[in-house]
């Protein structure tokens, strides 16, 4: 029978004890699609922040979306098309969280006249838990019904929210000490001043003092008891900066109107430098709203080529920024153009080496997968059609590129073809550097600040810990 095709199962074809089953993931948009189209518009499963005052862990989904998997399964499924609705019986176990994977399962209880056969009805999350439960009263079609399989409709709600919780844990900080280096263009001087009204930095300008101040009158910018460092160009300003942070007087460094290779020379020199025994990389933080959280891609912006032994650091230095994030156990994806191993492609060896690499405990506090290519990292159902048994494939929370250059292509797609906001750090230095671009918005530029300040908080308090 053609996957392409839904045929019903007549009523005396249906066995007792006959089973059909689904898996769902839950998204920002199945959640303000489904409030928008039941004008259920609860604030708890909308905003985050009220989400955590009731006492949730964060964005939940409604309630009925878990009967309405079941709904999924009776229609299309199991008796299939044209089967009809009598009563549904429901009983709600826990809430449903934004990036909970749902599987709803239905099993023929007994079957009556005229047609009605009954369901008991279950929905439990990945974790094996049960959200719900009941009895699902169904007619089956007089007659069987064939009908071409419906294309899921494509709508976005384009809902940015993932960078919620890290504003508001940012929040609860004192503003960091955040040398900002040559911020003399409009653009960068207003990001560190918009984060500084924030209350998420305390900026120490380094730069051309005359050049700075000329800058801030020109477009308004007040600077009245901002610390500025007066330098000569940038280079000297990057020098100056590093040695800030190394003297203890600044805790972020914030990239402004100069190039990146300035900043991170003077970060990795060997006598004045931040080195540490970890080599540095850079890490996207993506709010992409088809995804149901937050998305770490490395490394997009430091390392061109990088070696086995490279992205051994890549990966830990992106795990150490999801657990600050509150991502405990982050699932990391090592993505390659296939999901086996293929000698010729070295990507899929150095893939299978970093997991055995974490098994050994060369790599720790995440579980890791690969190789995986794109489809099957982000996306359960491209996993489940591959036959891919995995923890992450998926559910990724971070995905670890071959290379710079295929980094740095998928971290601009989503920005500009999936209208994602991305935040940028680099870590494995003795302080995280806030990376903006010309480019980025205001929002993007904020969620930078804000995740340089969380992580300089846990390398302060020795959550997370700087070698070297």
């Amino acid at each position: 029978m053609s996957a392409d095709l839904m045929t019903s199962i007549m009523f005396d074809e249906i066995q007792i004890g006959q089973t059909a089953e689904l898996q769902r993931t839950l998204t920002r948009d199945d959640i303000a699609l489904f409030g928008r189209i039941s004008g259920d518009l609860n604030a708890i499963p909308i905003d985050q922040a009220c989400a955590l005052r009731s006492g949730a862990k964060g964005v939940v989904g409604h309630s009925l979306w878990a009967t309405g998997l079941i709904s999924n399964l009776i229609t299309q499924v199991l008796p299939g098309p044209g089967a009809l609705y009598q009563g549904q019986d429901s009983q709600f176990h826990r809430q449903v969280h934004l990036g909970d994977t749902l599987t709803a399962r239905i099993k023929v209880r007994d079957k009556s006249g005229e047609n009605i056969v009954r369901f008991e009805c279950m929905v439990s999350n990945q974790h094996g838990e049960t959200v719900m439960t009941g009895v699902a009263e169904v007619k089956t079609p007089a007659e069987r019904i064939q009908i071409k399989r419906p294309d899921r409709p494509n709508i976005s709600s384009q809902h940015h929210d993932s960078f919620g919780a890290l504003f508001e844990a940012a929040e609860s900080l004192e503003p960091t000490p955040t040398a900002v280096v040559h911020p003399c263009d409009p653009i960068s001087l207003q990001g560190a001043m918009d984060a500084a009204a924030e209350h998420l930095i305390r900026p120490i300008l380094v730069g051309p003092e005359r050049k700075i101040r000329a800058i801030a009158d020109a477009e308004g910018i007040p600077l009245a008891g901002v610390e500025i460092v007066n330098v000569e160009h940038s280079h000297a300003a990057a020098e100056r900066s590093v040695r800030l942070v190394r003297e203890g007087a600044a805790d972020i460094l914030m990239k402004g109107s100069l190039h990146t290779d300035e900043v991170l020379a003077a970060v990795v020199h060997k006598m004045h430098g931040m080195r540490t025994e970890r080599r540095i990389s850079h890490v996207f933080v993506m709010d992409v709203p088809t995804y149901p959280k937050l998305l770490l891609i490395s490394d997009a912006a430091v390392n061109i080529a990088p070696d086995l032994e490279v992205k051994r650091d890549i990966c830990q230095n992106a795990i150490d920024l999801a657990q600050t994030l509150k991502v405990e156990s982050p699932k990391v994806a090592i993505l390659s153009a296939v999901e086996t191993i293929r000698p010729k492609i070295q990507s899929t060896l150095d893939a299978a080496a970093l997991c055995k690499m974490a098994d050994r405990g060369q790599i720790t506090g995440a579980r890791l997968d690969g190789p995986l290519a794109m489809d099957n990292a982000i996306n359960l159902e491209a996993a489940r059609i591959k036959k891919i048994h995995s923890d992450v494939a998926g559910v990724a929370d971070i995905l670890i590129t071959p290379d710079l250059e295929s980094g740095n292509i998928l971290a601009k797609q989503l920005i500009f073809l999936a209208n994602a906001e991305a935040a940028g750090v680099v870590l494995g230095a003795k302080a995280p550097i806030a990376l903006t671009s010309r480019a980025d918005s205001v929002c993007a530029r904020k969620a930078s600040a804000a995740i340089a300040a969380l992580h300089a908080d846990a390398i302060r308090r020795g959550i997370r810990e700087v070698t070297g």
